[in-house]
């Protein structure tokens, strides 16, 4: 796997760990603190930093679109 996708798929992880972080502190906080918006202040700026990233990626050819729906 070329270091692209590790990246792609690292970011994707810490997506999922960040939302899944903002789920706990919704329930365990009952909204007394601000971790739950962090985390998903966190999850926002990963999912921005994922798509700015798949679009440098696609523009410099390190990644392909696979041509699915032609």
């Amino acid at each position: 796997m070329t270091l692209i996708k590790l990246l792609i798929v690292g970011c994707l992880l810490a997506i999922v760990v960040s939302l899944g972080s903002g789920l706990f502190h919704l329930v365990n906080d009952k909204g007394e603190s601000k971790k739950m918006v962090t985390a998903l202040t966190i999850r926002i700026a990963l999912s921005v930093a994922l798509f700015i990233l798949l679009f440098i990626a696609w523009s410099q050819g390190m990644i392909t679109p696979h041509g699915l729906g032609r």
